[in-house]
């Protein structure tokens, strides 16, 4: 009777196979073993080469790679320097080397701080300048907002800036300083070199100033007459005019305390006039004190 074995008839067939040797077959190591018995991968091992010769070879270059690099210490990284630098020779020999550096977007009175800050100079090898390096000294300029560096092969940097928007002089504390659209101080800015500029005074007019000072562009006749923007106990303006009379402006909804004015101008001719003070502080009422000559 034939004996059961799992898998079948495909595994029938192996065992078949691998019985007994006829007469006369016997081979020299004993009953030979079917190839089909040993796997691909237990096969391919079988044929590492796994001597001891190679063993030790391989320990003996593993070592010698450990005293190298022991044994030079410090010695590696000028070694690594000289390779550097042999590499830089070669690319500047090449022709990519630094000659040009154009600068965009930035204001003549901010472009000597960047080309300052970029720390480069003629004949450096193009290939090997870190531009995240370059673009961050740039950003670390105070006019510089943000920036962007670009490598032109074969001699060519290109810096583009983007510097922050100039929004008024702030004076405080018998300082004075330009500030941007967020309140913040441009360093390095020259507050005196910005005449057009509105001036707003007193503490928290910086951050307060990209609030009020848009309003009053939407109202040219009235903002051409303003000489400052005044802080009152950080929470509300008053407009010093140019003819030293004021306008005071509510805490709150000031822009419908401006429409207000500008009705009472356009029906009066207010500004054209002259007045000594306007009080707006009052919703839905405007008091007026007349100049003392008028």
């Amino acid at each position: 009777m034939p004996a059961v074995v799992r898998g079948g008839r495909r595994q029938s067939a192996v065992s078949s196979r691998g019985a007994a040797p006829k007469k006369g077959g016997r081979s020299r190591g004993g009953a030979p073993k079917p190839a089909s018995a040993i796997p691909g991968k237990m096969a391919a091992i079988g044929r590492i080469d796994v001597s001891p010769r190679t063993v030790m070879i391989a320990l003996s270059a593993g070592a010698l790679l450990v005293v190298g690099v022991l044994a030079t210490g410090a010695r590696a990284e000028r070694i690594g320097q000289s390779l550097s630098r042999g590499i830089d020779g070669v690319t500047a020999g090449m022709g990519l080397s630094l000659k040009r550096v154009h600068i965009t977007g930035a204001s003549a009175e901010a472009e000597p701080a960047i080309q300052q800050a970029l720390g480069l100079y003629s004949g450096q090898p193009i290939t090997s300048l870190d531009l995240d390096a370059i673009r961050d000294r740039v950003q670390g300029v105070g006019w510089v907002k943000s920036a962007r560096v670009v490598r032109l092969l074969p001699d060519t940097l290109i810096i583009e800036v983007k510097e922050h928007d100039r929004l008024a002089v702030w004076q405080e504390a018998g300082q004075i300083k330009v500030i941007d659209t967020r309140g913040q101080v441009i360093k390095g800015a020259d507050a005196r070199r910005y005449p057009t500029l509105p001036l707003v005074v007193g503490k928290g007019a910086d951050l307060a100033a990209a609030e009020i000072l848009p309003l009053l562009a939407q109202r040219p006749r009235l903002m051409s007459r303003v000489d400052a923007v005044v802080r009152v106990d950080e929470r509300r303006w008053d407009l010093r005019l140019k003819d030293g009379s004021l306008i005071q402006l509510p805490a709150t909804e000031q822009e419908a305390a401006l429409i207000r004015l500008d009705a009472l101008d356009q029906r009066e001719r207010l500004l054209d006039l002259g007045f000594a003070r306007v009080d707006l502080r009052t919703p839905d009422e405007i008091a007026v004190r007349p100049a003392a000559d008028a």
